[in-house]
């Protein structure tokens, strides 16, 4: 998949206009539908379909982004667009910043791989500081897709030294919550984990006879859990862990999953497997 061929210079905006989440989102549909690509789908047909993705939880992650995103199975080619909203709206993000940076990403249904590398390689660009000044700066639609699309051409924001990173692990007990919280480290752009299958105490003190029947009434499924491992960056680990808990629940209250961070004094080498 073309990612750069996917920017369609049709589909960016740098006067979005919109009071709240919804109107943007219909916006977003009607932007859309400027692509040959979606125009016979309908505006709302994808506006409903990027309306049942925010319903499953916000794609606004923090620092005035949105990445509204969905699978649609008419389309056979992805269509993204960036839309810049002046005055900024709420868009439900974790830090509960106005939004004024919306890409939005469609791509066929059943096209899931490509669709998490989309994200990633989107996320990537629009976490650095530098890339959101340059669009918000942009002064026409002609150049903001210019300038988005020499970003995602390989010229990434440069570093000074090396980001200081830190170890989190996510112990889940429920597996209907790890593709949830794996999207979102894809949103974040976080494009590499490790993720170990593992079993909760419950498993072995089943076979002790002092707890075997009360553990019986325990359900099976409780006893299984799936560890995700991953770098994050330092400086965003409250922000992902908010992330985190709006997919769980609140962790202190909710059973089922549990999450911790270390400091990593020395790493090499990366978990990217995409």
């Amino acid at each position: 998949m073309d990612l750069l061929q996917a920017l369609r210079p049709e589909c960016c905006s740098v006067n979005l206009s919109a009071h709240d989440k919804d109107a943007v989102l219909r916006r977003l549909a009607e932007l859309a539908c400027k692509s040959t690509l979606i125009e016979p789908i309908g505006v709302e047909r994808v506006y409903q379909h990027l309306k049942e993705r925010e319903e499953q939880g916000s794609t606004g992650f923090g620092n005035g982004v949105a990445l509204p995103h969905a699978g649609i199975e008419e389309l056979e080619e992805f269509v993204v667009g960036v839309a810049i909203s002046p005055r900024g709206v709420d868009f439900g993000s974790l830090d509960r910043k106005k939004t004024r940076i919306i890409v939005f990403i469609l791509g066929p249904a059943d096209a899931r791989g490509d669709h998490l590398k989309t994200l990633a390689a989107v996320s990537r660009q629009v976490n650095a500081p530098r890339v959101r000044e340059e669009l918000l700066k942009a002064p026409t639609a002609t150049a903001l897709h210019e300038s988005f699309a020499r970003r995602l051409g390989g010229q990434e924001e440069k570093r000074d030294k090396p980001q200081a990173m830190k170890l989190i692990f996510v112990i889940l007990y429920l597996e209907e919550l790890l593709y949830e919280v794996l999207e979102f480290f894809l949103e974040q752009g976080i494009e590499g984990a490790t993720i170990l299958e593992s079993a909760g105490m419950g498993q072995y003190i089943s076979s002790v006879p002092l707890y075997a029947e009360f553990i019986a009434f325990m359900q099976e499924r409780k006893n299984q859990s799936q560890t995700i491992i991953a770098l994050i960056p330092s400086d965003r680990e409250q922000q992902i862990v908010r992330g985190i808990e709006a997919i769980t629940g609140d962790m202190d209250t909710t059973q089922g999953a549990m999450v911790m961070t270390m400091d990593v004094s020395f790493h090499k080498g990366t978990m990217k497997m995409m």
